[in-house]
């Protein structure tokens, strides 16, 4: 499974990623920062990369349908949250990844519960 971090998340969150043995890149390394969601959208699209993103708006799925991309993750920490609760968020959704296939859903992460969405939108 192959993953692609939002620019809201920085190399602590890509080493976790990779310590759980997952293909991961970064918006950061790759100088997409500032790029649109809708660009950020296509470049998953065309690597077929899970988005994985702070972003609310990528919970829409009539726009972002992640049937489109290997999946969409929208992680929602508490409000001004720590780097370690952002972790703990990310831990807790790929240890979650090995009862559940992403298989291009819409997974939103919170603190002790994960909702998955999967869509019948067909564009």
């Amino acid at each position: 499974m192959k993953f692609k971090l939002d620019e809201n998340f920085g190399k602590r969150a890509q080493t976790v990623f990779k310590e759980f043995g997952y293909d991961v890149e970064t918006v950061l390394d790759e100088k997409l920062q500032g790029c649109s969601d809708k660009k950020y959208f296509q470049i998953c699209s065309q690597e077929n990369r899970c988005l994985v993103t702070l972003d609310k708006d990528f919970s829409y799925v009539i726009k972002f349908n992640p049937s489109k991309v290997g999946g969409i993750v929208v992680i929602r920490p508490p409000k001004n949250p720590s780097l370690s609760i952002i972790e703990k968020l990310i831990k807790q959704f790929l240890g979650e990844l090995k009862n559940n296939p992403l298989d291009h859903r819409l997974w939103i992460v919170e603190l002790g519960r994960i909702r998955i969405h999967q869509t019948d939108y067909e564009e």
